[in-house]
């Protein structure tokens, strides 16, 4: 079964949105994420993907595991930090990198953030629908 493991800094919102996703598009894949560090799952994040009919509202937000990340296919890291700061792959590990700004960081009014979070959800939303539809590439 291919394995993918989706990074971002906190494993707070990129990555649990990309993991969502992929856990819908990419059925027949081991799917996780994880962060350099640990934020805590977003409310916002979970909310944007209940609008979706995804529920992540059980995920937990964690740091990545080397074990799991050496016996990936596909690593994706979804910001510069995680590209940066991730630890060093196998040569038989395909890597890929998203740069999607981080909706946590959003200011503004109430509406506003949302419109950051639902912008970056629909850009990780297509990205991983691409990904399944090259399912077969990796």
């Amino acid at each position: 079964m291919p394995q993918v493991y989706f990074l971002c800094t906190g494993n707070s919102c990129r990555s649990q949105m990309a993991e969502g996703f992929a856990h819908q598009y990419l059925p027949k894949w081991r799917v996780d994420s994880a962060g350099i560090e640990v934020h805590g799952l977003n409310p916002r994040a979970v909310q944007v993907m209940a609008e979706r009919d995804i529920d992540i509202s059980h995920a937990v937000s964690k740091r990545i595991d080397l074990a799991y990340l050496q016996q990936c296919d596909l690593v994706v890291t979804l910001c510069g930090d995680a590209r940066d700061r991730c630890p060093r792959l196998p040569a038989s590990v395909k890597h890929e990198h998203w740069d999607f700004i981080d909706p946590a960081q959003a200011t503004g009014t109430d509406d506003q953030i949302m419109a950051i979070f639902r912008n970056v959800r629909d850009g990780i939303d297509q990205r991983v629908r691409q990904l399944a539809s090259h399912e077969t590439a990796i």
